[in-house]
């Protein structure tokens, strides 16, 4: 199978603190792959280190075939715009209201009309599920779902190949999380990217994942899909509660 993301032998540290220590996985393209374990365990170093916020210690995080951390300015501009990135709580700018923050990485980093662009925004909008009229809404003025939809539909304006997920349904009820997960399975299936998610929720890897990497002791525990893990566990559901 073909690799989007291959992590070799990394090591990443704050300080003196060894946040992970000689850790390789690799992502297969079309993957919703989870990154998993307990607080602290360096799921969200992980992520910051494979979206070029955290420079690694050693070792090579190699995505779409290139080492991410040697790459040239231009190089490194052009991998940036092919990955996605769906921020826990949103991030979207309070100034803007919601077409506006779609629409802004399509005004910085495309030449397309203005028209065009408003058009793309909207698409996305309709396409992570929310209606026209949030357009001209603030993120103030939605729920918590909402806010998540509208950064999804902006993490995906441009298109990537590979779309980065932190804890997407946090601060979300059931319902609305499981919605959630449907709708991540449903663009993964209509655009064939591949999704990387740090999460805590279970029903999401139960539901939506293929594959997961569990981190503990700052080592790789457990790589694989969750019908491999049930087979070397006693109970599932009592060692996912205690990750």
């Amino acid at each position: 199978m073909e690799s989007v993301v291959e992590i070799s032998h990394l090591k990443t540290t704050y300080g003196a603190r060894v946040i992970h220590d000689d850790i390789s996985f690799r992502i297969f393209k079309g993957d919703i792959f989870a990154l998993l374990g307990g607080s602290g365990s360096g799921k969200s170093t992980l992520l910051n280190t494979m979206i070029f916020l955290k420079e690694p210690a050693g070792g090579e995080v190699k995505i779409l075939g290139k080492n991410i951390w040697k790459l040239n300015p231009k190089d490194s501009l052009d991998m940036k715009l092919n990955l996605g990135v769906l921020f826990q709580f949103g991030a979207l700018f309070s100034s803007l209201n919601v077409l506006d923050n779609i629409m802004l990485t399509l005004r910085e980093y495309t030449h397309f009309s203005p028209k065009d662009i408003q058009d793309l925004a909207l698409m996305w909008l309709m396409r992570v599920g929310l209606e026209k009229e949030v357009a001209n809404l603030y993120p103030n003025e939605l729920s918590g779902g909402m806010v998540k939809r509208v950064g999804l539909a902006r993490a995906l304006a441009l298109s990537p190949k590979i779309l980065f997920l932190d804890e997407p349904t946090s601060g979300l009820d059931p319902k609305s999380a499981r919605h959630f997960d449907a709708l991540i399975a449903q663009l993964r299936d209509l655009l064939g990217i591949s999704i990387i998610m740090v999460t805590h929720d279970m029903e999401s890897v139960k539901s939506v994942v293929d594959r997961m990497m569990i981190l503990k002791d700052k080592k790789v525990f457990f790589e694989g899909s969750l019908a491999h893990l049930k087979a070397q566990v006693e109970s599932l559901d009592t060692f996912l509660e205690h990750i």
